[in-house]
């Protein structure tokens, strides 16, 4: 009889044991149940390391804002006051009595007149012609009757008038205070170049053409002949598809000589930007570079006669690879380009995207213009995570207060190419605003939306809705 009592009372004692491990498995399988959407508590991204315990090596970026743009100018050359003549000039030449040679009864011819349009068709800028056209030789003479070539290389036309009419006087042809030599420019010599433009449909660091479906015309090649005083790089741009927009474009490759080198010429039209230096390294030809931005305070890269433009050179108008980072979580998921001429930070890139921040998570309505997220408003998500590549081939996940980040300028750190952005709740915001969600406290929402009287508003417990 004693056993029996002692049985009863340990299983009395026990029961309350019992009870209470029924009631705390429930709640942990109900909270498990409740919690196992949601990625703010079991997504491991969010174990990121603390901004201010990465180093500098790390965080540091290039600084787009201290670079400045080429302006077009610089690519061009300053013509000089007075033209000066060289091989492939064409000049108009009239000797009164030797040039056209005429028999001694005959009258004197008068010179004749040449517009631009009778002899280029790309004349414009150029003045009428008098005279005769005549070539200056490859070695810079110019080939006349009665008399040995001169040569009138690096010389003006007035310099080149008075030694033809020197020329004549001092072999006894022309007679002093008699003679009459006209000397014009009747067709500047011309350089022929070739030039490939990667036009920009736009191009990702991975190479990618952009799926914005513009028109992309990778590695179009065109002939331009150039005149004297305008065979540089602006013109060579201009005549071949237009000026590019330099915010398109990362710089200027010359080739000297380079359509004498077949493999050059089969190379450029396939060539992917950004791979430029690798592709052509093992190709034997002088190239010079002219980039479209340069840092500030520093002298220019390139020198004034690097822009100047040879027969047989060929130019490469190079693309700028568009440097991209992208964005998941509760941001809209996407590819996004980092712009070019200023640094952007994680808040300012998630301003740009258009993504939630303090804004207790309220949403409008663009029809009625009213607010139309129920309850006191969802917790602002906070919990940003960078994922960074390294210099290694690796990546490190860094954790980013937002709420932090808009009072302290450290925590705003800058973002590279290649970043990925996810933005999610901390579990603090998590758990209130599923609690939120479940309970609908829409004291707010009925007095901004009215749908109850002047003072009515209230506190309802409402089940979420399954």
């Amino acid at each position: 009889m004693m056993r029996n009592n002692q049985t009863f009372e340990q299983e009395r004692h026990r029961k309350p044991d019992l009870s209470m491990r029924a009631t705390i498995g429930l709640c942990i399988a109900i909270f498990a149940c409740l919690t196992s959407g949601c990625a703010s508590l079991t997504n491991p991204v969010l174990n990121g390391i603390p901004v201010r315990l990465l180093p500098d090596d790390v965080l540091c970026s290039p600084t787009r804002e201290k670079m400045q743009t080429i302006p077009l100018s610089l690519l061009g050359q300053q013509k000089p006051d007075d033209y000066v003549l060289a091989a492939g000039d064409v000049i108009g030449v009239f000797v009164a009595g030797v040039f056209p040679m005429t028999q001694a009864d005959q009258p004197l011819p008068t010179p004749p007149v040449y517009f631009p349009s009778q002899i280029d068709p790309l004349g414009a800028g150029l003045p009428p012609s008098l005279g005769y056209p005549v070539t200056i030789r490859h070695d810079g003479s110019l080939a006349l009757p009665l008399i040995e070539p001169i040569s009138l290389d690096g010389l003006t036309l007035e310099k080149a008038n008075e030694r033809i009419r020197a020329a004549y006087l001092d072999k006894g042809i022309l007679q002093p205070g008699r003679e009459s030599v006209l000397i014009t420019l009747m067709q500047p010599r011309q350089v022929r170049v070739l030039v490939f433009r990667q036009e920009v449909g736009g191009f990702s660091a991975g190479g990618r053409g952009d799926i914005s479906g513009n028109n992309l015309k990778q590695g179009t090649g065109h002939i331009v002949d150039l005149r004297a005083y305008e065979n540089d790089v602006v013109n060579a741009l201009a005549k071949s598809g237009g000026l590019p927009g330099l915010d398109t474009f990362a710089g200027v490759f010359i080739f000297r000589g380079g359509q004498s080198n077949p493999a050059l010429s089969s190379t450029l039209p396939n060539l992917q930007p950004g791979n430029e230096r690798a592709a052509l390294s093992e190709l034997d030809v002088k190239t010079d570079y002219i980039p479209v931005r340069w840092s500030s305070g520093e002298p220019l890269p390139f020198a004034p006669e690097d822009a100047i433009l040879h027969d047989g050179d060929v130019v490469l108008l190079e693309a700028r690879v568009q440097e991209l980072f992208y964005t998941g979580g509760l941001l809209p998921a996407g590819e996004q380009t980092l712009p070019r001429d200023y640094d952007l930070d994680v808040v300012e890139a998630v301003a740009q995207i258009r993504g939630t921040m303090v804004n207790g998570a309220f949403g409008g309505s663009n029809f009625t213009g009213r607010l139309i997220q129920q309850g006191i408003g969802n917790p602002n998500p906070s919990a940003l995570t960078v994922i960074r590549k390294t210099a290694n081939g690796g990546q490190i996940p860094i954790s980013v207060d937002l709420n932090r980040a808009l009072e302290d300028s450290r925590e705003r750190i800058l973002v590279h190419p290649d970043d990925v952005l996810i933005l999610q709740e901390t579990r603090g915001e998590s758990v209130a605003r599923y609690v939120n969600d479940v309970f609908n406290f829409n004291v707010f929402f009925r007095v901004f939306a009215g749908s109850t009287g002047a003072g009515s508003a209230g506190v309802n417990y409402v089940p979420a809705s399954r």
